[in-house]
């Protein structure tokens, strides 16, 4: 297989993928006209598809040979609610709603994929499934119903890219390990009597309590968890009160918690469940926790990423630099696939200051080179034709 020539021969192609979905985003769990463009992309080729996987998802198998192992590729395709700031021919068409973390840009990768692996599939030492993914950005995620669904079935080993602006174009990020933490959230609701400002013994103050309640929850991190081991407790919003000389009856404090090791998250967890008892002894008053646990941390096989490596770095034609990245504390629901077989997740760069693709991700301006496009489907071609069982 001539990469190279076959992957600018598609480009033109890719891009205008790319761009269409990007024009007509949809929402988590709303992608209705997305995953009709999808498999329209691919009905025509010599694969085994599945429609309505989980919800809105895809999964399209390319059976080589039945003695083969088989390897999935993963590509997501919701879109987030941002009001898009970019002034391209292609900007999004709809008020509020924007590709604003690249999942159009995973979408038309794995699409073009699709199409060079099928034009060569005689070539191939696995067998391939395509899994066109909806819903990361909200909870529970599109993959934990895929996985449910079945999509694994009859597959061994998965692989998945995120494009990163983080990342000059050309550059593979790859990370041993833990590649991106579980990513929680909770909800304090601190429930007290409301009163008049100039008599606040008259009255049991939510806001004091709530005060208190995230002084101590900054003590978590520092106080409870060894400090060799990773956490981040946010308190992000705070809401109480309407008036300047009203004390509410109610307060409400949110946030966020990144973990890696389930442990580390109990541990968390059982301290925040302290911590709202004493709220309520010391104040006197109600409060209710509402934790949620999101998606998994992402645990890369480290068999996978010395195989990602193996085959992505030497006489490559669009990949640059392979380089070993930090570990994100954001959240990804690729953990779902990883907790029930090896592989990688990994990150191909799109950055160009030049062009202005350098915001980060879930900003108004968030865009890509499009020419990163390239070595996102260079590395795939290159660990499927170059794959081997580890």
């Amino acid at each position: 297989m001539d990469i190279k020539n076959e992957i600018e021969s598609r480009f033109e192609d890719m891009t205008a993928v790319r761009r269409h979905i990007h024009r007509y985003p949809e929402l988590s769990f709303q992608e209705e006209k997305t995953k009709i463009y999808i498999y329209d992309q691919i009905k025509n080729l010599p694969l085994d598809i599945k429609r309505d996987v989980g919800g809105n998802g895809l999964s399209a198998r390319l059976q080589v040979n039945d003695n083969y192992k088989t390897v999935a590729l993963r590509a997501d395709f919701d879109a987030l609610p941002i009001q898009e700031e970019n002034d391209v021919d292609y900007k999004s068409e709809f008020e509020g709603v924007m590709h604003a973390c690249g999942h159009d840009s995973h979408t038309a990768m794995l699409i073009t994929t699709a199409k060079i692996l099928c034009a060569h599939k005689e070539d191939l030492p696995v067998n391939v499934v395509f899994i066109f993914q909806h819903a990361e950005e909200q909870l529970p995620g599109g993959a934990k119903s895929m996985v449910e669904a079945g999509v694994l079935e009859d597959v061994d080993y998965i692989y998945g890219i995120h494009v990163s602006s983080q990342y000059t174009v050309g550059t593979l990020g790859y990370s041993y390990g833990y590649k991106h933490a579980s990513a929680d959230a909770f909800t304090f609701n601190i429930i007290g009597r409301g009163g008049h400002g100039a008599e606040p013994h008259e009255a049991i103050d939510p806001v004091v309590a709530s005060a208190s309640l995230v002084q101590q929850l900054q003590t978590i991190v520092s106080r409870t968890i060894d400090p060799l081991k990773s956490a981040v407790v946010t308190t992000s919003m705070f809401n109480a009160g309407s008036a300047f000389n009203v004390i509410p009856t109610k307060s409400e404090v949110r946030g966020t918690v990144r973990t890696f090791e389930k442990s580390v998250q109990e541990q968390v967890m059982t301290r925040m469940e302290g911590i709202r008892k004493g709220i309520e002894d010391s104040f006197n008053l109600k409060c209710e926790l509402d934790y949620v646990k999101g998606y998994p941390a992402v645990l890369n096989t480290d068999e996978h990423v010395d195989l990602l490596q193996e085959t992505t770095s030497g006489d490559t034609d669009f990949i640059t630099s392979v380089e070993e990245v930090e570990t994100s504390m954001g959240g990804e629901d690729f953990a779902y696939y990883l907790e029930k077989i090896p592989g990688a997740f990994y990150n191909i760069g799109t950055k160009n200051e030049t062009l202005g693709t350098d915001y980060p991700h879930h900003h108004p301006k968030f865009n890509i080179d499009e020419e990163g496009l390239k070595a996102g489907v260079e590395s795939y071609l290159r660990l499927i034709t170059g794959f081997r069982e580890v």
